[in-house]
């Protein structure tokens, strides 16, 4: 199987995943990631995660052009400022996952750092997580956002929309978003209880030990 094909079945049955745990519904959420010769293959607009096709995925050429498949998702911006501002960047995954989207409307969470430091985990695989502002779905603004932040964030949550994760390839882009939902959820679940977080010191040790993005 060449690695293109490879990564279409990759693509369709991670998004399958998701769907089927409840983490995206409807038509909502889009992926995307990076071949070798620079290509990228998109989730199709108005598709739904749960059902589909490997050979109807939209490749797009590096200037944006649609080479074959159905029309790539209307946010094809967001993940053009991520690709265009992360070297490192090989795949994204955007979702409106119901935990995070909640957490996003929160008045007290810190908008430079949306995850309180509960578990190490989080810390981790995302680093910290920017508060982006409520953007219309498909606004343009939505990438000089990400491209505001200079490559120095691998994960954004949209406000009242939904969090976008850039991973150095398909897996590492699927396990982040995954952490960042249960690290909301976890917020969530203890609001208002007064949590034992995490010390500053061990927050340190985890940056320099896992060498964590932490600007």
């Amino acid at each position: 199987m060449s690695a293109e094909a490879d990564l279409r079945e990759k693509i369709c049955r991670l998004a399958r995943s998701i769907f089927e745990r409840g983490m995206t519904s409807g038509a909502s959420g889009n992926m995307s990631a990076r071949l070798p010769d620079g290509n990228l293959l998109v989730t199709p607009t108005g598709s739904s995660f749960g059902m589909l096709d490997p050979a109807t995925l939209s490749l797009i050429a590096p200037d944006g052009r649609l080479i074959c498949g159905d029309g790539p998702t209307k946010e094809m911006p967001l993940h053009s400022a991520f690709y265009e501002t992360r070297s490192s960047c090989a795949a994204i995954v955007h979702l409106h996952s119901s935990h995070s989207v909640a957490l996003s409307m929160l008045p007290e969470i810190d908008p430079d750092n949306v995850l309180p430091p509960l578990t190490p985990y989080p810390i981790m695989r995302l680093g910290k997580v920017k508060l982006l502002p409520f953007f219309r779905p498909g606004d343009p603004a939505m990438g000089e956002a990400v491209r505001g932040l200079a490559g120095k964030r691998s994960a954004v949550l949209l406000a009242n929309h939904g969090p976008v994760v850039a991973g150095a390839d398909l897996d590492a882009a699927f396990f982040a978003m995954e952490e960042l939902e249960e690290g909301a959820k976890l917020a969530l679940l203890t609001r208002g209880a007064n949590p034992r977080m995490l010390s500053q010191s061990q927050i340190e040790d985890l940056v320099r030990t896992f060498d964590v993005e932490w600007e």
